[in-house]
């Protein structure tokens, strides 16, 4: 995780600031996207004074990344005001974008105060198996790389849906997850690492609301854009729940929307992705 979240400071342009940063293995041999989300927010973090904080992001994903190559960000200073700053990211692999992202900073200022309840009635983590559990006996590359080697441990509140579908087609789930290791005490590491962990099982309703699986024969998944934007600070180390739910699919696109809470109710970020998702016959 800390490795796929280390930035190299290379050159400086005319207008541009440039980082590297490695590209971590996947099955796929594709770049997770919430990796290169996490990767170009902690390159547009480096830009902004310490006293601003990232509150909201959009990106898009372009093309797939090639995870034997580092990947190149250079962020544009667009705008430094009186309370806000605005960066513009892109990374690149063999000087082609891979993704092109806008975050919003700010200084912390005094407001009104409300959120989202979350909901009740939800099992505590303990009480759920891990990934690692359900999948560590399942002989098959993506399944171990799901079970050892994701930087996160996922809980699923209602039965995954690695292999089998849900026992209802619903379009809404909930999740909690944290970093497998302790991370430093470095705000806006965890900031990024939750924009990392964000990308994860968001398109997963759509899925679940029509009966299909990750293992489903002929399914083609990918993420087209996202968007996230940070309420309040939390630890990434410490468990978080994601709920989601999916309002509508067509077109081959689905879209998604996602809150994060902490373990004591804490409304932490609000997610929207919309993803390609195109299954046989679908």
């Amino acid at each position: 995780m800390l490795a796929a979240l280390t930035l190299t400071d290379t050159e400086a342009r005319t207008r541009e600031d440039i980082f590297t940063a490695p590209s971590l293995w996947t099955p796929q041999r594709r770049v997770f996207g919430g990796q290169v989300a996490a990767q170009a927010v902690l390159a547009a973090m480096r830009t902004v004074d310490a006293d601003r904080f990232i509150h909201s992001m959009h990106g898009y994903f372009l093309r797939p990344g090639d995870d034997e190559q580092p990947i190149t960000f250079s962020v544009d200073r667009i705008h430094d005001g009186r309370s806000f700053s605005t960066r513009r990211t892109q990374a690149y692999q063999n000087g082609q974008p891979i993704l092109s992202m806008i975050a919003s900073f700010q200084d912390v200022d005094p407001g009104l105060e409300h959120q989202t309840t979350m909901p009740a009635g939800i099992p505590d983590p303990d009480e759920l198996p891990s990934a690692r559990e359900i999948l560590g006996p399942i002989d098959h590359p993506v399944a171990q790389y799901w079970a050892h080697s994701r930087p996160f441990d996922l809980r699923h509140v209602e039965d995954p849906i690695y292999f089998a579908p849900g026992p209802e087609a619903v379009a809404h789930q909930a999740v909690w997850f944290r970093t497998t290791a302790p991370l430093p005490d470095d705000e806006n590491l965890h900031r990024a690492a939750l924009a990392y962990a964000s990308d994860y099982t968001i398109l997963e309703p759509i899925l679940r609301r029509h009966g299909a699986t990750w293992a489903t024969p002929g399914l083609k998944m990918a993420s087209l854009d996202h968007a996230m934007w940070w309420h309040r600070f939390a630890r990434v180390d410490d468990w978080l729940l994601y709920v989601q739910e999916s309002p509508t699919a067509q077109g081959g696109r689905g879209l998604s929307q996602g809150r994060i809470f902490t373990r004591d109710g804490m409304l932490v970020a609000s997610v929207a992705q919309e993803g390609m998702v195109r299954i046989p016959e679908a």
